[in-house]
């Protein structure tokens, strides 16, 4: 780990070095430098956008050499925890600006969804459209189930399929989101639904993943294969 400091400094300092263009006719060691400053300032951007780059290589410099900090560790303690609670603070407003405007948006396409054809809307909420009828057996909440489906935001980014995988999923109905447990038990095998879940059967404020923001409406078409024994 020590060594793979020292050579990122290393690096990151000759990269800081150039201001001429690198490209493949550049000596060995600027390349180097370069690909390695570049590829650890694009995984690590958004941590290194509000720091002031130039004391940070100073830094790293300093440490790499040897040399005394001008800060004591417990001053560069301090200053660090107050910076990451400002990073988290300014995260959790943004995090509640996303999740209102998805609210916004996802009851604006349930409203509008609800006015088309074929669309019903349950008392939770909960949204579905019959693409095919079934005829076998109907699941309760303690049921084990098996399943094809689809799930997409509403502006159509797929963001899970079994289908794609080509391998139905099973589990019990009371171990989904709520929309899908109040879902699966309007089906009979063989049934074909697309559910529309709002944010509040799925997964709430908090979303799931990269993709499912906060206060994501969710797209699932759901076939019911069958129920399990």
């Amino acid at each position: 780990m020590k060594i793979h400091i020292l050579l990122a400094s290393t690096l990151l300092f000759s990269a800081a070095a150039f201001a001429k263009p690198i490209t493949t006719s550049s000596p060995s060691a600027e390349q180097i430098g370069y690909s390695f400053g570049y590829l650890m300032g694009r995984t690590n951007a958004e941590s290194l956008k509000d720091l002031n780059l130039e004391a940070f290589i100073q830094g790293l410099r300093e440490a790499a050499q040897g040399k005394e900090a001008s800060l004591t560790d417990e001053e560069m303690a301090r200053v660090l925890t107050q910076y990451k609670k400002q990073a988290e603070a300014q995260q959790l407003i943004e995090l509640r600006k996303k999740a209102e405007e998805n609210n916004r948006i996802g009851s604006a396409f349930l409203a509008e969804n609800a006015k088309k054809s074929g669309v019903q809307t349950t008392a939770s909420g909960l949204q579905y459209q019959v693409i095919q009828a079934g005829t076998g057996k109907t699941p309760k909440v303690s049921s084990k189930v098996k399943v094809d489906y689809e799930g997409r935001l509403i502006d159509g980014t797929v963001f899970d399929s079994s289908i794609a995988r080509q391998h139905p999923a099973e589990f019990q109905v009371n171990q989904v989101i709520q929309g899908w447990t109040e879902g699966l038990q309007l089906m009979k095998e063989g049934a074909k639904y697309r559910f529309f879940i709002p944010a509040h059967l799925a997964y709430g404020q908090i979303g799931s993943g990269d993709i499912i923001e906060p206060n994501s409406t969710l797209i699932f078409d759901v076939e019911l294969l069958q129920v399990l024994p």
